[in-house]
């Protein structure tokens, strides 16, 4: 975990170059994935870099928290923008496991039955 964003940002930027000189087709490409999922279309794009941020978040990525909410900040995020957006992404962060828990128990349950019915008729 990084405490100077700022920094962070700078010299990553530097080793993204010299992957860019490095493997320039591969970096291209994502550059084009980049440009094309920015641009604005039904989400103006602080919004996707508010999205962008939140899966950062939740996939624990320091370098990706950098450079979205450097991009959210230059695209005019608020404050209250960026905390509603972490609210969410600790919301689902959290939802998706309270739902494969349940998940858990119900195949516990399943499998728990199958093995009490196959110990009574194996009289066991």
């Amino acid at each position: 975990m990084t405490d100077d964003w700022i920094a962070l940002t700078r010299d990553l930027s530097a080793n993204l170059r010299e992957m860019r000189g490095g493997a320039p087709e591969v970096m291209k490409a994502f550059g084009g994935i980049a440009q094309a999922a920015l641009k604005t279309g039904a989400l103006e794009t602080k919004t996707k870099e508010l999205i962008a941020l939140a899966i950062g978040v939740s996939t624990r990525c320091d370098d990706c928290i950098a450079f979205h909410t450097k991009a959210a900040v230059e695209q005019g995020a608020t404050k209250e923008e960026i905390l509603e957006t972490l609210g969410m992404t600790i919301y689902m962060g959290a939802g998706p496991a309270v739902m494969y828990a349940a998940h858990a128990v119900d195949a516990f349950r399943q499998f728990s039955e199958a093995r009490q019915a196959k110990s009574e008729t194996s009289g066991g």
